[in-house]
């Protein structure tokens, strides 16, 4: 266990935030050790993954930071099309979907480029272009912290939902997630349809795409609107996309016809925030070293030496600023330390 750890480079806004203690986790028998450790018990505590989700408001964490250092993935089981995959929690997301982009295993292609670890992708159920991490999760290993027991949860007692999980709500912070399995599919039909990935595949010329061509399609997409968080400090998509009814909705049209939306049943839509977000101008702006990115509304920014509150009270203004003229009201998708 480590003292007044700078965690800049544990956290992809970039934020020099000091955390009191800080541990790595490289083997499941260290967590059985950490719980009888008196600072796990005395001590508030938070279980860090890539940092790429996360905002923290002030320079000091008073507390433990846990983050898994598990890496590597296998395969666990094969059932005619259906390849399980377990992948262990410290392991780069990114770089796992490769993997089983480069395998052929269909499922996570849409996924790709998305920063963070394997650990904390079923606590957000990540999602981009038209797929959610559900659509092949199979199940997880957890260890309780309260119990230390190991505990197995199947997509049901996940209760995912739009980027939540019980993770987030009635489970937070009471299970350190070890390692995921993954149900992949040797051969299935690949998710082209949804917005600019499949205007981006028509431009290319590209029309049939492999999993290879369409994970590489998604990552020139982000990559032409996301900055990366290397050079400008960011957490990528900073608020959920609102669900609203109808109703509301008919009323938006009356002024603005052309509003994007996504029909989701009963009577809902889902809006892009990004859209929102622009059109009430705030794309491109500035105050500081905090900002809204000029290529992507959605996502807040650190030009240098923002603070945590900063951003957060530029997220405020942005979120007052929508709900007062759309009546639409915006949750943040980034976790607020």
């Amino acid at each position: 266990m480590e003292r007044f750890i700078d965690l800049k480079s544990f956290n992809t806004f970039g934020l020099p935030v000091v955390a009191n203690y800080f541990v790595r986790i490289a083997h499941s028998a260290e967590i059985k050790e950490l719980i009888e450790n008196p600072v796990f018990k005395e001590n508030r505590r938070l279980i860090l993954g890539g940092g790429s989700n996360v905002l923290f408001l002030d320079d000091f964490f008073e507390g433990l930071i846990i983050q898994m250092d598990n890496t590597g993935w296998e395969i666990i089981n094969e059932k005619d099309e259906i390849v399980y995959v377990c992948a262990r929690a410290g392991t780069d997301w990114s770089f796992f979907v490769d993997e089983m982009v480069e395998a052929g295993l269909h499922g996570l292609e849409n996924l790709s480029l998305i920063p963070g670890k394997v650990g904390a992708a079923p606590m957000q159920n990540i999602g981009a272009y038209g797929v959610e991490l559900k659509d092949c999760f199979h199940s997880l290993e957890a260890f309780d912290l309260q119990s230390g027991n190991i505990r197995v949860f199947d997509k049901p007692s996940c209760n995912f939902g739009y980027r939540s999980s019980v993770f987030k709500h009635a489970a937070r912070g009471r299970y350190i997630i070890s390692a995921v399995t993954f149900a992949l599919k040797k051969n299935a039909e690949l998710n082209t349809s949804y917005g600019n990935l499949e205007e981006y595949l028509k431009q290319s010329g590209i029309k049939n795409p492999g999993i290879k061509e369409l994970s590489e399609a998604v990552k020139t997409i982000r990559q032409s609107k996301l900055p990366d968080p290397r050079y400008v400090g960011n957490a990528g998509s900073f608020f959920k996309n609102p669900v609203v009814h109808k109703l509301l909705l008919d009323d938006l049209m009356k002024e603005y016809a052309q509003i994007p939306k996504y029909e989701l049943g009963n009577n809902t839509y889902k809006i892009p925030a990004a859209w929102l977000i622009e059109q009430a101008g705030w794309k491109g702006y500035r105050l500081g070293d905090a900002g809204v990115h000029d290529k992507q509304a959605l996502v807040l920014v650190n030009h240098g030496s923002a603070s945590g509150r900063e951003i957060f009270a530029l997220a405020m203004k942005i979120q007052l600023d929508v709900k007062t003229k759309f009546g639409i009201h915006l949750d943040p998708e980034v976790n607020i330390i």
